[in-house]
C-alpha cells in the first residue's frame, strides 16, 4: 500500500472513530448535552482535529443520521424478497416501528431533530436524499399493492404519507414517554396493538 492510500485509509478510520464516539455520547448523555469538546476528549484528540473532518456538530449529526438510514434501509430492502407486496407492506411497518423503539436516539435524529436538515440548508442542498430513498421504498411497495388490486379508490402519494405518518406518530409518542404517562391501559404493548388496529383500518390484516 502506498503512502497516499495509507493516508486516505487513516483519514477514513479517524472519521469513523469520531462518529462512533459521537454516537456513543449521544446515547449516554443526550444529543443536546454532547459537544465537540466531549467528542474530542473521548477519543483523545484535539477539538481542532474534529473540525478538520466536520465543520460543526450539525455535520456530525447529519453523518450519523445518514448511517441510521443506511441501517434502516438495509433492513427494509431485505423485505423485497417477499413477493406479495401486501405482506411486504405489513412487514415494513413492523420493521420501521421496531427500529424506532430499539434505537430511539437514532430515530429522533433521523426523523425529529432539525440539525441534519439545518446542515443541508447550510450547504445549500435542497434535497433530503435519505428521506427520498426511504419514501421511495414505501411508494414502490404501495404502488405494487395497488397494481394487485388493493387500496381501490385511494391516491398513492397521500396514502403513503398517511402510512408513514401513522408509523412515525406511534414511534414518537412511545419514544417521548407520552404513552406511558397518558393513562393508557397496557401501555407497554400499545404500539404493537395499535399497529394491528391500523392494519384492520386499512383492511389488510
Amino acid at each position: 500500500m502506498g503512502s497516499k492510500e495509507r493516508k486516505t485509509r487513516e483519514k477514513e478510520e479517524l472519521k469513523a472513530l469520531i462518529l462512533k464516539a459521537a454516537r456513543k455520547l449521544f446515547v449516554e448523555k443526550g444529543i443536546g448535552q454532547t459537544t465537540i469538546r466531549n467528542i474530542a476528549d473521548s477519543i483523545d484528540y484535539s477539538i481542532g482535529t474534529v473540525y478538520v473532518y466536520f465543520r460543526d456538530k450539525n455535520e456530525i449529526l447529519h453523518a450519523l443520521h445518514t448511517q441510521g438510514f443506511v441501517d434502516l434501509g438495509g433492513q427494509l430492502k431485505v423485505l423485497f424478497n417477499v413477493t406479495d407486496p401486501m405482506e411486504r407492506l405489513k412487514a415494513m411497518g413492523k420493521v420501521y416501528i421496531n427500529y424506532g423503539l430499539d434505537y430511539p436516539e437514532m430515530y429522533d435524529l433521523m426523523f425529529t431533530l432539525k440539525a441534519p436538515i439545518e446542515f443541508l440548508e447550510a450547504i445549500q442542498k435542497d434535497e433530503w436524499d435519505e428521506g427520498k430513498a426511504s419514501f421511495d421504498v414505501l411508494r414502490t411497495t404501495a404502488k405494487q399493492c395497488m397494481d394487485a388490486g388493493h387500496f381501490k379508490g385511494h391516491k398513492l402519494e397521500p396514502l403513503c404519507f398517511l402510512i408513514w405518518s401513522c408509523m412515525h406518530g406511534m414511534c414518537s409518542l412511545q419514544i417521548g414517554s407520552r404513552t406511558q404517562n397518558a393513562n393508557i391501559k397496557n401501555a407497554e404493548n400499545i404500539v404493537a396493538d395499535a399497529y394491528d388496529e391500523f392494519l384492520k383500518i386499512l383492511n389488510i390484516l
